[in-house]
């Protein structure tokens, strides 16, 4: 599911200790998709652009306000293990940075319990496009197009829609290889979404959700694909094409449109 559970390590731990199936990525996937500096060094590794920011976390306010000064502002705060749009924070100058860096640190520590932050450039009005992957047991890394998540409120998704009609088939392509790439690179078992910012031709990995996603049900609409039920057969060692008889990649089309519309609670 989509729950806090989906993403918790130790809780996949557990279960793997009481040899009880977990339905989800492996441990490991799990630690690093669940730290941000961790993901964007396997997305580097993978040879996937990322935004330009600290190599790690950065442990002072100097450290954030330098890095602004270099590379310019605006700059984003973020919390290391976040997610949500929480520990979040935009920085136009230095007084705003030193502000953001200890609201961030603050919001972290209460909401995942690690006040670990770091910073990156800030891409202001980019698109942002997720890429919805399945991985089975055997090596076999299946993307399902992508979904367009930019209609945002307080870095929360309002509207989700599947494809992106903003894209070419170009640029489909390209986002939709690089999600395949970072994934069959790590090893990727299960469902997973991953992450991009997108401005003009240029896109950036931002991170990956090891977990099936709120608005999965638009991907199964425009691909005849029950993702949930594919999570449920890979846990169970099956074979993406063999066993599930999903089409290959050169085989899968795009069957219409489908849009996810929330109700949110502030």
């Amino acid at each position: 599911g989509y729950g806090f559970l989906s993403e918790n390590l130790r809780f996949a731990e557990r279960c793997e200790e009481e040899g009880i199936i977990f339905v989800g990525p492996k441990t490991h996937h799990l630690d690093i998709f669940g730290d941000k500096i961790k993901a964007k060094e396997a997305a580097v590794a993978a040879g996937i652009a990322s935004i330009p920011g600290s190599d790690g976390p950065v442990a002072t306010v100097e450290e954030v306000v330098a890095f602004g000064e270099t590379h310019g502002f605006p700059i984003m705060i973020k919390a290391a293990l976040g997610g949500g749009g929480r520990g979040m924070r935009v920085a136009h100058d230095a007084k705003e940075a030193r502000e953001g860096y200890e609201r961030a640190k603050s919001e972290a520590k209460a909401a995942f319990g690690s006040d670990e932050v770091y910073v990156e450039k800030y891409i202001s009005n980019p698109k942002h496009i997720e890429v919805q992957i399945l991985g089975d047991h055997h090596g076999n890394v299946l993307h399902l197009f992508e979904r367009d998540c930019s209609v945002q409120r307080r870095h929360q998704k309002v509207v989700e829609v599947a494809p992106c009609v903003s894209m070419n088939e170009e640029q489909r392509a390209a986002i939709c290889s690089a999600a395949v790439q970072l994934m069959a690179h790590v090893g990727y078992v299960n469902a997973g979404t991953v992450e991009f910012l997108v401005e003009g031709d240029q896109f950036y990995f931002i991170e990956v959700n090891p977990r099936v996603q709120v608005e999965h049900t638009i991907t199964e609409m425009i691909t005849d694909i029950d993702i949930v039920i594919s999570q449920l057969q890979i846990a169970q060692g099956l074979d993406l094409h063999k066993d599930m008889h999903l089409p290959k990649q050169n085989e899968l089309t795009l069957k219409g449109a489908a849009i996810q519309c929330r109700i949110t609670t502030e």
